[in-house]
């Protein structure tokens, strides 16, 4: 058994730096803008979401493996998390507003779930990675 028991997961979520947390979750924003925007569309389907995910995710994963962050899997799950909600939030208010009735995961209560699921699993694989570039950087130094 480890000799230093990790803090349990409230403490841990305590600790999360909540101002990378949204700020990550705001990059990750730019996807649906694109979408809303009709930038998708112009740009091409289905490349340009494809090339922003990727983006994003490389940029969640640079910030927190280059980053001094305690927690790194922990803060992109959580950040994973907070992009559905806010993913979610998002498409209830301004889907009504852009086509005149409700799209997205509310209209369809049964995408809620998984919803949040892929995106914390997307945070944890972005999490993983971090964590991996952290490792290289050590051993490289």
């Amino acid at each position: 058994m480890n000799a230093e028991a990790s803090p349990p997961i409230v403490e841990r979520l305590r600790g999360v730096n909540r101002p990378l947390v949204a700020a990550l979750t705001a990059v990750a924003l730019v996807r649906p803008l694109f979408s809303i925007a009709g930038w998708s569309d112009a740009l091409g389907k289905p490349l340009t979401p494809v090339l922003l995910t990727l983006a994003i995710t490389l940029t969640w994963i640079l910030a927190v493996g280059l980053s001094r962050v305690r927690d790194p899997l922990l803060t992109l799950v959580v950040t994973g998390v907070a992009y559905a909600l806010a993913a979610l939030v998002l498409s209830a208010v301004l889907s009504p507003l852009l086509t005149g009735e409700l799209q997205g995961p509310l209209a369809q209560p049964l995408a809620i779930v998984p919803l949040f699921l892929v995106n914390a699993a997307w945070g944890a694989f972005c999490g993983a990675c971090a964590m991996g570039l952290r490792r290289v950087r050590v051993i490289r130094r």
